[in-house]
C-alpha cells in the first residue's frame, strides 16, 4: 500500500490549511486467489478515518448472501458503517451484505463503507475473503506523485501536499464549484413530459415549452420506492454517464427527501416514514444507505453528483415547533441525526457535492428566525465526521417563488411617507426581500460560524421568475404599502403562499457562478410538477402525500402561515410531484427572461 495525502480543491482545501490537517487517500488491491477483487479507498485525519470498500465478484454469481472478511494489521476500530452490516471482534471484521441487496452476478460490484478510529498507523489490511475464499484478483495501479508548497499569509506557515493520482478508479478532484465546466443532466422522463405538451399545444408557446426541457432539472428521491422505481437512481446515473459521453463532465442533482415527519408543518408533501414507526432506523438502513451504495459505484467516479439534502426540514425546528409533527421530529432527533446521518454517507464519496437546505428569504429572513436557523444548521453540519467539510454549501427557496432580485425595491431601508419599505404589510418588517440579499447574509453568518471562506450558495430559480405583461418596471405612491405593492415583481397576494402560486413564471436559466459567492442558479423543483392537490381527498396517497388546505384556491390561512389571505394556489392541481399541465403552460407564459 502507498500512503498518499490528498488536497481537495476549494473550500474544503482552505479548511484543511487552517486546522493544520490534511486527508490522505489510500488505495490498495487485494490480491490472492481468483474469484473477486476489492478496491480499499481511506479519507484519513488524525484519530479517525473513512473507508470505502469496493467488492468486485470475478467468480461464478451469488445469490443467497455474501459476507467480506479482513483483519487489520493496527488498532482500527469501527464506530459505524453503511451499505453491509458490521461484526468487529478484536482486529477481525466481517461485512455482510445488506438485506436489500443478498445477490452478487459475475462481474457485479458492491460498495460497502465505514467509518473508524484508530491511533499510531493505519496500515490497509493485507487480505480479504469473500464467503470464505481468498480474493486474488484486482485492477492494476499506477501511481504518479506532485508536490506542490503553499504558504499561508496569515499564519506564516508552511503546508506541503502531496496528490496522488491512482488509475484505475480514482475518482476526481473534488472541486470547489461543481458546477463550472460542465452541463446539467437532461432527465429524459422529464424531457418527455415537457415535449409532448409542447407538441399538443404547438405555436409560439410550443417552441417556447421545448426551451424549457433545454435545462437541467433535479432527480427527487422523494420515497424508498423511488430508488429503484421506474428509472430509478441507477438508471438516472447510466443516462448521465451516456450524457456525458462528448467528453464534457455531467452534473446530475439528486434531491435527498424522505426524512421521518417529512414537511412537518405542511401536508402536501408528507412522507412515507414517521418518527413513531421506527422511522429514523428506516430512514437510514432502507433510504440513505442505498443511495450512498449506488452513489459510490466507481463507475459513476467521473460524474459530479451533488446531493440537495431535505427540503423543509432543519427550519421547521425553529419556527413551527407548535406544530405536532414538528415538535416530536425535534424532541426526538429524527431531522437532525436523520441529516447527519446522510451528510456522513454521502461526503464520504468524493465526487458527491453536498447543498444543505436553509428556507427561503420570505421564511427566515427575521432576524429573530435567522439568527437560531444559521446556529442549528450550523450545529447539527458539525455534528458529522467530517463537520463544516461535509458540506460544499446551502441551497435556498427550494420549490418556492420568491425571487432572485427586487429590481424596484433595493434598498428595504428607504423611507416613503415616513416608513421604511421593510416595514410594508406585505415585508412586516423582514429585511430581505429576495433570495440574492437573503443568500448574501446566510452565508456571511454560516462563514462567522466556522465554515469555511469558499462555501457556496445555490438559488433555486425553477419559478420565481414572475415576469408577463403585469411585471412592474418601477415604483411610486406616497404610502410605503403604495410603493411597494407597485414595484414588487414578486405578486403572491402574502410571501407565506406557497402552493401552485398563479401567476409566477420560470426564472432565470441554470447557470454556473452567476454572481460572487453564489455556485449555480438551479433548477431543484422541476417547473410544472405540482405543490400538492388542490381538492381534498379521503386520505393520504400511497407515497403519504395528502391535501393541504394551502393549496385551495377558496382558502383563507391563519395568521402565521399567511395573514389570512387567500391562498392563490392555481385550480386543478394534482399530488405534490405529479405533472401538472396547466401550472406548466403558466409558468412558461409568465417566464423571466421569457423563453
Amino acid at each position: 500500500m502507498s500512503a498518499t495525502k490528498l488536497a481537495r480543491g476549494g473550500a474544503a482545501a482552505a479548511a484543511l490549511t487552517l486546522c493544520s490537517g490534511l486527508l490522505i487517500l489510500a488505495s490498495t488491491s487485494a490480491n490472492a486467489a481468483p474469484g473477486c477483487s476489492v478496491d480499499y479507498r481511506v479519507n484519513q485525519w488524525d484519530t479517525g478515518f473513512t473507508a470505502n470498500v469496493t467488492l468486485n465478484n470475478l467468480g461464478d454469481a451469488i445469490s443467497g448472501g455474501w459476507t467480506l472478511e479482513w483483519d487489520f494489521p493496527g488498532n482500527q476500530k469501527i464506530t459505524n458503517g453503511w451499505s453491509a452490516t458490521f461484526a468487529q471482534s478484536g482486529q477481525h471484521v466481517s461485512a455482510k451484505n445488506p438485506s436489500w441487496s443478498p445477490t452478487l452476478p459475475t462481474g457485479a460490484s458492491a460498495t460497502i463503507g465505514f467509518n473508524a478510529s484508530y491511533s499510531g498507523a493505519n496500515a490497509t489490511p493485507p487480505s480479504f475473503k469473500l464467503n470464505g475464499t481468498t480474493c486474488s484478483g484486482g485492477p492494476t495501479t499506477t501511481t504518479s506523485t506532485s508536490t506542490s508548497t503553499s504558504t499561508s499569509t496569515s499564519t506564516s506557515t508552511t503546508t506541503t501536499t502531496t496528490t496522488t493520482t491512482t488509475t484505475p478508479g480514482q475518482p476526481g478532484e473534488h472541486l470547489a464549484n461543481p458546477y463550472v465546466g460542465a452541463k446539467g443532466y437532461l432527465n429524459p422522463d422529464y424531457v418527455a413530459n415537457v415535449n409532448s405538451l409542447a407538441d399538443a399545444t404547438g405555436g409560439a408557446l410550443g417552441t417556447s415549452m421545448r426551451k424549457v426541457a433545454q435545462n437541467s432539472t433535479a432527480v427527487w428521491m422523494d420515497r424508498i420506492g423511488a430508488i429503484t422505481a421506474g428509472r430509478g437512481l441507477t438508471g438516472h446515473l447510466d443516462e448521465a454517464l451516456r450524457q456525458s459521453s462528448g467528453g464534457t463532465p455531467v452534473v446530475i442533482q439528486v434531491v435527498v427527501y424522505d426524512l421521518p415527519n417529512r414537511d412537518c408543518a405542511a401536508l402536501a408533501s408528507n412522507g412515507e416514514l414517521k418518527v413513531g414507526e421506527n422511522g429514523l432506523a428506516r430512514y437510514k438502513a432502507e433510504y440513505i444507505d442505498p443511495i450512498a451504495a449506488i452513489l459510490a459505484d466507481p463507475k459513476y467516479r467521473d460524474l459530479r453528483i451533488v446531493g440537495i439534502i431535505e427540503p423543509d426540514s432543519l427550519p421547521n425546528l425553529v419556527t413551527n415547533l407548535s406544530k405536532p409533527k414538528c415538535a416530536e421530529a425535534n424532541s426526538s432527533g429524527a431531522y437532525v441525526q436523520g441529516i447527519q446521518y446522510a451528510l456522513n454517507k454521502l461526503s464520504a464519496i468524493p465526487n458527491v457535492y453536498n447543498y444543505v437546505d436553509i428556507g427561503h428569504s420570505g421564511w427566515l429572513g427575521w432576524d429573530s428566525n435567522m439568527g437560531p436557523s444559521v446556529q442549528l444548521i450550523a450545529n447539527t453540519i458539525k455534528g458529522t465526521t467530517k463537520g463544516v467539510n461535509s458540506v460544499d454549501g446551502f441551497v435556498s427557496n427550494m420549490a418556492n417563488t420568491s425571487p432572485t432580485d427586487e429590481p424596484n425595491l433595493p434598498d428595504p431601508n428607504l423611507n416613503v411617507g415616513s416608513q421604511q419599505l421593510r416595514s410594508a404589510t406585505f415585508y412586516q418588517w423582514n429585511p430581505y426581500f429576495d433570495e440574492a440579499d437573503f443568500g448574501t447574509e446566510m452565508r456571511n453568518r454560516f462563514i462567522s460560524a466556522g465554515f469555511p471562506s469558499g462555501i457556496g450558495m445555490l438559488i433555486d430559480t425553477s419559478r420565481n421568475g414572475w415576469g408577463g405583461p403585469n411585471r412592474p418596471t418601477g415604483a411610486s405612491g406616497s404610502t410605503v404599502d403604495a410603493y411597494v405593492n407597485s414595484g414588487r415583481i414578486d405578486r403572491k397576494l402574502h410571501r407565506g403562499n406557497w402552493c401552485n402560486q398563479a401567476g409566477s413564471g420560470i426564472g432565470e436559466r441554470p447557470t454556473a457562478a452567476p454572481r460572487a459567492g453564489f455556485d449555480a442558479y438551479v433548477w431543484i423543483k422541476p417547473p410544472g410538477e405540482s405543490d400538492g392537490i388542490a381538492t381534498k381527498t379521503d386520505g393520504p396517497n400511497e407515497e403519504g402525500k395528502q391535501h393541504d388546505p394551502m393549496c385551495d384556491p377558496a382558502f383563507r390561512g391563519d395568521e402565521q402561515a399567511n395573514g389570512r389571505n387567500l391562498t392563490g394556489a392555481m385550480a386543478g392541481a394534482p399530488h405534490a410531484g405529479s405533472w401538472f399541465p396547466a401550472g406548466f403552460t403558466s409558468l412558461v407564459q409568465n417566464a423571466y427572461p421569457a423563453l
